[in-house]
């Protein structure tokens, strides 16, 4: 059995190519078909590595039942929201607005013209928990749309304007005041958990730009000023806490989505790229600021996960990596957390007795598992650890009467053995699709690392992916947005264009002779033809449905990946100094005048904006920097924390610095 996914090369689509259900992808045709059988649409977004998506295929769209009950009701459309992040966006905004809250798997049911009618996330297949069964849902909107329909419709079309209402044109005004800089530290205090590090409660997101801009606003007002002290130990901690917690992975390096509980125990164990490349660029600004090797340590544990298992043949890297596995080879059904966690038995079973003892201390392993039961309310980890550092070195060799040193070597070959035994189970699905904007962002990421780290390995995998993102990516005029085998059909985004110029801009810092920032300078042109709107001060993606605009959306929130619009005015003022262009720091002044009013009310929303502000306030420090340069002359610049930094090859024997319009010689 199969359906008109089949044809597909989106992961997730091709997960439910087999259901019952007579899934089509998004297409004027699928809606066509809607308007001549007079349905309604059911549509379901949601991507391949995602728990609740799975649970709700196994629950309903597996369930021939339920399938009939779609079939005879709806039009039925799957989206990759990776693919498609218009459309996800576009109907994720109807869901937040009227259910107070998003996620996926995204359900909205929308009429034949795409206007949303009803919606939400997960549902159950049947009443469960206060939440509707999913069949009851399906049933009363069908009546609904037979015997209401001009209700329907009328709230349809209300809906579609609202939204509309709230992405209206704007102005853009003056900059923010100075204060934001503080108020942003005020608010993070506010919100700060001085005993577990992190933001606010559970769950508990990495949102690598918010100790990204703290440590720019330390560095700011002066790591001596009560400022800049709070501004970096509310990142030191948030850092370290996360860095032993069991959303990172201790065997095979990286770092899990996020933490359902406020003490960074028990994660959600999917693994996105996105999250390792901004992670490892905080931990790098962590380690330069504090000197603490284990910031390091983490930082080199990411670099380690990308380049042994995201890394595509063709030298790019894949999305992600799911949370659910199969327990065992002869299992039946996916559980979350199955490959990456651990019994006790099996830890006794594959070291040695005071190895065991030494690495159950450290890791927090316990006979009944360590999931305290309001992070596992579904028991679903019952018996089973997540690996989180319990007890420090120090503690441990006072606790088994013997050196750090021994501590560590024990634990390192402990983790080495566990790691090998946990190849050999059945591994996590991986989604090998190639994001153009993940992508960018690892590039950065890896291109900075090999500049602080002095890792030759690091800069060749930064040349190798953004060599495959040109060759099989950028035509020459346009960009697009993913690979899988082939290059997709949906052209590139606002956010495609942004990180990738951020990761050439870090690329050419170390390759300055590479045409890597002419191409990026023509990515940005490309960018700003394409999705520039004077009307909206940005830029904007703009989904349509039969030629006609069902919205449009200027991306304003630096959640868990930044905002185009803002990374893309740190990005501007960049260029006009690596450049000599002008105009891209104007442009980039109209950002920060559009954003200046969210700056003002909430600035934690919107934080590498604020990093943006403070870079056009100080000014971009540029360093042109000799070929053949001594390496002391290299590692004393890349020893110090520079957030407004950018590299280039300079003609003159001496470092140079430009900064603030006027260049001056660096004595080193």
């Amino acid at each position: 059995m199969s359906n008109s996914l089949i044809h597909e090369t989106s992961p997730y689509l091709l997960q439910h190519a087999h259901n019952p259900v007579d899934w089509l992808p998004w297409s004027e045709a699928a809606f066509q078909t809607a308007r001549e059988k007079d349905q309604l649409v059911f549509l379901s977004v949601g991507y391949s590595t995602c728990h609740w998506c799975h649970v709700m295929e196994r629950e309903s769209f597996e369930n021939p039942d339920v399938a009939a009950v779609m079939n005879h009701h709806f039009i039925n459309i799957k989206v990759d929201r990776e693919e498609r992040p218009d459309i996800d966006a576009t109907y994720m905004a109807f869901v937040q607005a009227t259910t107070g809250q998003g996620g996926w798997p995204m359900s909205v049911w929308l009429t034949p013209a795409g206007k949303p009618v009803f919606g939400g996330t997960y549902f159950p297949p049947e009443d469960r928990h206060g939440r509707a069964g999913f069949t009851r849902v399906c049933h009363e909107l069908a009546r609904l749309w037979r015997d209401d329909r001009a209700r329907m419709e009328s709230a349809a079309q209300n809906a579609i304007e609202h939204l509309r209402q709230q992405a209206a044109a704007q102005d853009a005004g003056k900059l923010a005041d100075a204060r934001v800089f503080g108020d942003f530290i005020d608010r993070c205090e506010s919100m700060f958990d001085a005993a577990h590090g992190g933001f606010g409660g559970a769950p508990k997101f990495p949102r690598p730009v918010v100790p990204r801009a703290l440590m720019q606003l330390a560095e700011r007002f002066g790591m001596e000023s009560e400022e800049g002290q709070q501004a970096w130990e509310m990142c030191r901690v948030t850092l370290h806490a996360m860095a032993v917690g069991g959303m990172r992975d201790h065997l095979g390096g990286g770092f899990h989505r996020y933490s359902v509980d406020r003490w960074w125990h028990v994660p959600h164990y999917e693994k996105m790229l996105y999250d390792q490349a901004q992670l490892a660029m905080a931990y790098l600004d962590g380690w330069q600021i504090g000197g603490d090797a284990a910031f390091r340590e983490v930082a080199e544990d990411i670099f380690r996960y990308l380049l042994e298992t995201l890394r595509d043949p063709g030298g790019a890297f894949h999305a992600a990596e799911d949370a659910d596995s199969l327990p065992s080879p002869d299992s039946k059904e996916k559980l979350e957390g199955a490959f990456w966690t651990w019994t006790a038995e099996e830890v006794s079973a594959l070291l040695d007795p005071r190895d065991a003892a030494i690495f159950d201390a450290a890791y927090g392993v316990e006979a009944a598992g360590n999931a305290r039961p309001e992070s596992d309310p579904h028991r679903e980890l019952e018996g089973r650890n997540t690996l989180f550092r319990a007890k420090s070195d120090a503690g441990l060799a006072a606790l088994f009467d013997c050196p750090e040193d021994e501590i560590r070597e024990r634990l390192a070959a402990a983790r080495k053995i566990l790691l090998e035994h946990r190849a050999l189970r059945p591994p996590p699905h991986r989604d090998d699709k190639i994001v153009t904007a993940w992508n960018g962002l690892a590039i950065g990421a890896l291109a900075r690392g090999a500049r602080l780290l002095e890792r030759p390995d690091l800069a060749a995998a930064a040349r190798e992916a953004a060599g495959f993102l040109k060759r099989e990516l950028w035509d020459g005029t346009h960009l697009f947005r993913s690979h899988r085998g082939r290059r997709g059909e949906v052209g590139a985004f606002p956010a495609d264009y942004a990180c990738l110029v951020s990761g050439l801009i870090e690329l050419h810092a170390s390759f300055p002779d590479e045409a890597w920032l002419t191409w990026a300078g023509d990515l940005q042109g490309t960018m700003d033809d394409a999705f520039w709107s004077e009307a909206h001060a940005g830029y904007v993606m703009r989904p349509s449905l039969a030629g006609d605009a069902l919205m449009t959306i200027r991306d304003d929130y630096d959640g868990a990946e930044p905002s185009p619009n803002h990374l893309a005015a740190e990005n501007l003022l960049k260029l006009a100094a690596l450049l000599e262009e002008p105009h891209h720091a104007t442009r980039a002044e109209t950002l920060l005048r559009a954003g200046a009013s969210m700056l003002e009310r909430q600035a934690f929303a919107c934080p590498l904006l604020l990093a943006a502000l403070d870079l056009h306030e100080r000014g971009v420090m540029h360093f042109k920097i000799p070929a053949g340069a001594a390496s002391a002359m290299l590692a004393k610049i890349h020893s110090r924390f520079l957030p407004r930094s950018v590299f280039s090859a300079g003609e003159a024997d001496e470092v140079i610095l430009c900064d603030d319009m006027t260049c001056r010689r660096v004595l080193t």
